[in-house]
């Protein structure tokens, strides 16, 4: 794992290096020019020296064109005292004949110098000049060379040909002594800019780097949720310029994540608030997101959400429904039938979510009770046909009888309109019964609490079924424990509950038995038991008992000229009193029907239950 460096690090390592390669540049620019300026300078005075040597060995190559390597040798030790720097003559064809700095014994031992570079320029072209390393004397040399002419000129307009060259050589210790001084001097220089240039580096990253790692804690601040936080930076500089980008950033985002919020929350409500279940899935097929109303109605866990979606409800039809969507990409509907501790009819629209590889939606309403609403419609319709019919029928019969064949027959005329009257009660009743339960379940009817005394409740629920119970030999009895008081009540909505549980009761029992109306104190209000010993209710009848045109004994309650509404009307009315209602019943044994009424203290409205 490679070293993590601050920007202050940064910063001083390229401080550093910037002022190394600049020493570095400066050191090799430098000591070039100024070694190639001396040079120049030691060539030019080396040159001026030569031509002095060269006039005055002139002479002696005029008096002696061939003279001795003693008289030359002399010359060039003495010219090399006074010149102060190595002096050589060299002969035309490249023999040394003197040299300052060589004896005379071991001038024999020299190498012919008509190669030198030096010797050659100077017979080619006047001049020669050569910087190199002497192997006589072990040292760097600066070489110039002047050809040597004689003083007597040759013949009248013929050039004089070089009797040799002299040449003169100096080391170039001065020079490198002179470019060890420079160099010292950069050195120290870059020393002390060195350390001038490391402290205002230091100086310079650390006011950059607080600067940065100010704007390196608003950051994080801003990363873990507080975009509250602020730079506050009032530089010009693009540090300040980067603060202000990173405030109006935060700006941006916390005015963003404040929208966002707010939509969130507004879905979070709706999705709360709607009765339809809505379930999201995500690409992978889990959970990611079910709404209250779908886990109410699916009785779904809490931990939904993340799980595939089959852990969460297997139910092959819903997950077949859901694969189709995805798998057209366009929306599929349909209605699926869920079983369980709640068994559910659902209306589901599945939506393909958009993009590549997007998720799903699925909004699930619960049609449960509006399919069984439709369904007692349904029968209700055909209930309310069915028995109209009967009575309608029986109406046009006697009707059209009595205008053909029985219109001359008293006898008959008689029995045929106590047909039509018989049917036609039947038809009020229905009639009555059917607008009483719309008024209850449309909330018109007005409940008015009033004192109401149970005992004589109790005798006038039995009044008007007396003759008839007679007739048919039933016994009806009163039986209301003493000194129960009245309470606030409304007296016409009591009354027609038991009566018609009295009716219901002398309609079904057979000669002989008893039907008694008992009536108690309850809560301060009243508890009333209606109690037969009739032929009694089968176990499985009882659910369905209050529902609209239930008969236990579809012939005989027609053959009766009940309604079918009866029991529906006393459960209405009991609920919309805030009270209760249920049966108990023995086959043979007879029935009993409790009802139980709190005080009605104030004027309410129906309810349906």
């Amino acid at each position: 794992m490679g070293v993590r460096l601050g920007i202050r690090a940064k910063l001083f390592l390229w401080s550093l290096a910037l002022i190394g390669a600049s020493v570095l540049a400066a050191e090799i620019y430098l000591r070039t020019a100024l070694a190639a300026l001396l040079t120049d300078g030691i060539r030019d005075d080396l040159l001026v020296r030569a031509a002095i040597v060269e006039h005055e060995a002139a002479a002696l190559a005029a008096t002696a064109p061939a003279p001795d390597s003693a008289a030359w040798d002399a010359l060039a030790d003495d010219a090399g005292r006074r010149a102060r720097a190595r002096v050589t003559f060299v002969a035309a064809d490249g023999r040394v004949l003197g040299d300052s700095e060589v004896t005379l014994p071991d001038l024999a031992r020299l190498d012919n110098h008509a190669g030198r570079p030096e010797i050659a320029a100077a017979l080619a072209t006047g001049q020669g000049a050569s910087l190199r390393w002497s192997d006589t004397l072990h040292t760097r040399l600066m070489y110039v060379a002047l050809p040597l002419r004689a003083s007597a000129p040759g013949p009248a307009g013929a050039a004089t040909a070089p009797a040799g060259v002299v040449r003169l050589a100096t080391p170039l210790t001065e020079v490198d002594r002179t470019v060890g001084q420079l160099r010292r001097i950069l050195l120290l220089g870059a020393a002390l800019a060195l350390g001038l240039a490391l402290a205002m580096s230091a100086a310079a990253a650390q006011l950059a780097s607080r600067s940065v790692r100010a704007l390196i804690g608003v950051a994080e601040r801003m990363a873990a949720g507080d975009l509250a936080t602020r730079t506050r930076s009032t530089g010009r500089d693009e540090i300040a310029a980067l603060a202000r980008a990173l405030d109006g950033l935060a700006e941006s985002l916390s005015a963003s994540l404040g929208d966002l919020r707010t939509e969130r929350d507004l879905l979070g409500r709706i999705l709360t608030g709607m009765q339809e279940g809505v379930l999201v899935l995500d690409p992978d097929g889990r959970v990611a997101l079910v709404n209250a109303a779908l886990r109410e109605a699916l009785l779904l866990h809490a931990d939904a959400v993340g799980r595939p979606f089959l852990e969460v409800l297997r139910h092959a039809g819903l997950k077949s429904l859901l694969d189709r969507a995805r798998a057209r990409g366009e929306p599929a509907a349909d209605e699926i039938d869920l079983g369980g501790l709640r068994p559910r009819r659902l209306l589901v629209r599945a939506v393909p979510l958009p993009g590549e590889g997007g998720g799903l939606v699925a909004v699930l309403v619960d049609v449960t009770d509006l399919r069984r609403l439709e369904s007692l419609r349904r029968d209700f319709v055909a209930n309310v046909s069915h028995e109209l019919r009967t009575p309608i029928a029986a109406v046009r019969s006697a009707a059209e009888t009595l205008r053909g064949a029985a219109a001359n027959d008293t006898a008959a005329r008689a029995g045929f309109v106590e047909m039509i009257e018989r049917n036609a009660e039947r038809l009020h009743r229905l009639v009555e019964d059917l607008l009483d339960l719309s008024r209850i379940e449309a909330r018109e009817l007005r409940l008015v609490g009033e004192p109401t005394d149970p005992a004589a409740l109790v005798e006038q629920a039995l009044a008007p079924h007396r003759a008839r119970a007679a007739a048919r030999g039933l016994t009806l009895d009163a039986d209301v424990a003493p000194g129960v008081p009245a309470f606030p009540a409304d007296r016409r909505a009591l009354e027609q509950v038991l009566g018609n549980l009295v009716d219901n009761a002398v309609k079904y029992c057979q000669s002989g038995a008893r039907v008694t109306v008992r009536a108690v104190a309850h809560e301060g209000g009243a508890r009333f038991v209606v109690t037969d010993n009739g032929p009694g209710i089968d176990a499985r009848h009882l659910p369905r008992l209050f529902e609209r045109f239930y008969r236990v004994d579809e012939g005989r309650g027609r053959e009766q000229g009940g309604t079918g509404l009866g029991l529906a009307i006393v459960k209405h009315l009991v609920e919309a009193m805030g009270g209760t209602v249920y049966v108990e019943s023995t086959p043979g044994a007879g029935t009993t029907f409790t009802v139980t009424v709190p005080p009605l203290r104030t004027e309410r409205r129906s309810a349906v239950a």
